[in-house]
């Protein structure tokens, strides 16, 4: 019997009622990738000056007008794009002019998994405009659209994220010295206390000798960088406390109620996850990447622990409000289920319990600001006078 060669489509054939554009972006060029009605199942691709906005709309203007002499139909375009450096702008630009747009998480479109996969513009193009017609067929988990923020709730997210990478620029600088010190014997030196300079100025290295003058002018230039990041480090937390307190939604109250949870952890819990809306627990759980990600095949059953894939800033976060919660919130259901499972485990395991600790209390404080449900046992702070 002869094997049937009829050669496959290219692509799975729908009702085109759209011009389907993918974006793939960067700083000298845009590469327009194109699927249009009446074009057959041909992608077009189109090249345009990086930050080119009128060229990329009379580009868009052009498909239409080829698309409405072969079809004799008007069609809208809808474009999709990466999530990358680019932002979001774009995409409010696209959206301000009519045209439905989507910002995509590149890890979440499959790819082939060969050891040495092509990747070209052209390729990643294609695969955006696939993915597109996908997700506007309604196929379930071909990608994950973002929910891209207003421009108030992006700004609002920078206090925070400014405060993490102050602090990080302090550490850097506090452990320069520290190395620098140590390696003349000189140990216990605190370059954060307020006589840093007055201790500075009474090292002796370990060999009995004062400190090099090039190295304590090196030091000396060190300690004028951390007096500034101190002082930087306030102003933002001033102007964080003051947002707070301005704010027109009741979460952070909520959040600064709770015993354990200051104003640095309020900020971060509002402003990277519980200000968005979700529509389940587990919309909750995987925005912040404490899902379970289970390996099953065959009769190979286990855990690979949590995804990682959500928000790393309030993944991190979380699992310090675990620690503290344990401690300030001792008599809490959350706790003792906590303290129940280490004992369960023979005092092993604490780190993954607190990662499943971490889980169930966002899920807890998710629905305490959005439906006040009240978690179990918890303590709050006496209100001020």
């Amino acid at each position: 019997m002869q094997a049937n060669t009829t050669k496959a489509p290219a692509a799975i054939r729908v009702d085109l009622a759209a011009i389907f554009v993918s974006l793939e972006l960067s700083r000298s060029k845009w590469l327009v990738t194109s699927l249009s009605p009446g074009g057959g199942e041909r992608m077009s691709r189109h090249l345009v000056s990086g930050g080119d906005i009128p060229g990329l709309l009379d580009h868009f203007a052009e498909l239409q007008r080829k698309a409405e002499v072969r079809t004799g139909q008007s069609f809208r375009v809808i474009s999709i794009q990466e999530a990358g450096l680019d932002g979001f702008w774009i995409h409010r630009v696209l959206e301000r002019e009519g045209i439905e747009s989507y910002v995509v998480d590149p890890a979440s479109i499959a790819t082939s998994r060969r050891r040495r996969r092509a990747k070209t513009d052209r390729i990643d193009g294609e695969a955006l405009v696939r993915s597109l017609l996908a997700y506007s067929r309604g196929e379930p988990r071909v990608c994950a659209m973002l929910r891209v923020p207003t421009p108030e709730e992006e700004d609002r997210r920078r206090l925070v994220r400014e405060r993490k990478a102050l602090t990080n620029e302090r550490i850097r600088h506090v452990n320069r010295i520290k190395g620098l010190l140590f390696s003349q014997g000189v140990s216990g030196y605190e370059p954060l206390k307020g006589d840093r300079r007055k201790c500075l100025d009474a090292l002796i290295t370990g060999d009995g000798r004062p400190l090099p003058p090039a190295l304590m002018a090196q030091i000396s230039r060190e300690l004028d960088r951390i007096e500034l990041l101190i002082q930087q480090i306030k102003d933002v937390e001033e102007a964080r406390d003051a947002l707070l307190v301005a704010a027109d939604e009741p979460t952070p109250a909520l959040l600064l109620s709770l015993k354990g949870i200051g104003p640095e952890f309020a900020a971060v819990l509002w402003s990277e996850g519980l200000s968005r809306k979700f529509d389940n627990r587990r919309q909750v759980a995987a925005y912040a990447g404490l899902v379970p990600t289970p390996w099953q095949s065959g009769q190979i059953n286990c855990e690979q622990g949590v995804s990682k894939s959500g928000n790393p800033r309030l993944r991190s976060t979380l699992v310090q409000v675990a620690w503290l919660w344990v401690r300030h919130q001792p008599n809490s259901a959350l706790s003792q289920w906590f303290r129940a499972r280490v004992i369960q485990n023979g005092g092993r395991y604490k780190k993954t319990a607190i990662i499943a600790l971490a889980r169930k209390l966002l899920v807890a404080l998710w629905k305490y600001v959005n439906a006040g449900v009240v978690i179990e046992g918890a303590l709050l702070t006496k209100p001020s006078a």
